[in-house]
Protein backbone atom coordinates (compact mmCIF):
# COMPACT_ATOMS: atom_id res chain seq x y z
CA UNK A 1 0.00 0.00 0.00
CA UNK A 2 1.19 3.56 -0.72
CA UNK A 3 0.15 5.17 1.89
CA UNK A 4 1.01 8.75 0.37
CA UNK A 5 -1.52 8.02 -2.58
CA UNK A 6 -3.95 6.45 -0.10
CA UNK A 7 -3.89 9.99 1.49
CA UNK A 8 -4.25 11.71 -1.29
CA UNK A 9 -7.22 9.68 -2.19
CA UNK A 10 -8.61 10.47 0.83
CA UNK A 11 -7.97 14.65 0.86
CA UNK A 12 -9.53 14.85 -2.91
CA UNK A 13 -12.87 12.32 -1.60
CA UNK A 14 -13.22 14.44 1.68
CA UNK A 15 -12.88 17.41 -0.25
CA UNK A 16 -16.24 16.36 -1.91
CA UNK A 17 -17.89 15.80 1.18
CA UNK A 18 -21.08 18.07 1.55
CA UNK A 19 -22.48 16.10 4.88
CA UNK A 20 -21.98 17.87 7.76
CA UNK A 21 -22.22 15.19 10.24
CA UNK A 22 -19.65 13.05 8.02
CA UNK A 23 -17.19 15.83 8.43
CA UNK A 24 -18.19 16.35 12.30
CA UNK A 25 -17.17 12.73 12.52
CA UNK A 26 -13.69 13.56 10.96
CA UNK A 27 -12.93 16.82 13.25
CA UNK A 28 -14.13 14.19 16.14
CA UNK A 29 -11.49 11.50 14.89
CA UNK A 30 -8.31 14.31 14.76
CA UNK A 31 -8.94 15.63 18.20
CA UNK A 32 -9.06 12.17 19.52
CA UNK A 33 -5.88 11.43 18.10
CA UNK A 34 -4.49 14.47 19.09
CA UNK A 35 -6.11 14.41 22.54
CA UNK A 36 -3.70 13.20 25.79
CA UNK A 37 -5.30 10.17 27.62
CA UNK A 38 -4.18 12.49 31.01
CA UNK A 39 -6.75 15.15 30.19
CA UNK A 40 -9.26 12.27 29.19
CA UNK A 41 -8.91 10.53 32.93
CA UNK A 42 -10.61 11.75 35.37
CA UNK A 43 -9.58 13.91 38.75
CA UNK A 44 -9.59 10.85 40.90
CA UNK A 45 -7.55 8.48 38.78
CA UNK A 46 -5.18 11.01 38.05
CA UNK A 47 -4.92 11.59 42.13
CA UNK A 48 -4.08 7.73 42.39
CA UNK A 49 -2.08 8.01 39.56
CA UNK A 50 0.20 10.89 41.27
CA UNK A 51 -0.25 8.86 44.89
CA UNK A 52 1.55 6.21 43.09
CA UNK A 53 4.47 8.02 41.56
CA UNK A 54 4.90 10.11 45.35
CA UNK A 55 4.72 6.44 47.06
CA UNK A 56 7.49 5.21 44.54
CA UNK A 57 9.74 8.12 45.03
CA UNK A 58 9.71 7.80 48.63
CA UNK A 59 10.74 4.50 48.11
CA UNK A 60 7.65 2.84 48.95
CA UNK A 61 7.41 -0.32 46.13
CA UNK A 62 7.03 -4.12 45.98
CA UNK A 63 8.77 -6.00 44.09
CA UNK A 64 7.27 -7.87 41.29
CA UNK A 65 7.65 -11.43 43.66
CA UNK A 66 5.92 -10.12 46.42
CA UNK A 67 3.26 -9.09 44.52
CA UNK A 68 2.52 -11.81 42.81
CA UNK A 69 3.24 -13.98 45.82
CA UNK A 70 0.13 -11.42 47.47
CA UNK A 71 -1.79 -12.02 44.75
CA UNK A 72 -1.47 -15.60 43.78
CA UNK A 73 -4.73 -17.14 45.04
CA UNK A 74 -6.10 -14.81 41.82
CA UNK A 75 -3.36 -16.82 39.06
CA UNK A 76 -4.69 -18.72 36.72
CA UNK A 77 -3.12 -22.50 37.63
Amino acid sequence: MDIQAEKLKLISWITDVTDPSVIKQFIALKNNETADWWDQISGEERAEIEEGLAEADRGEVLSHEEVMSKYDKWRSK
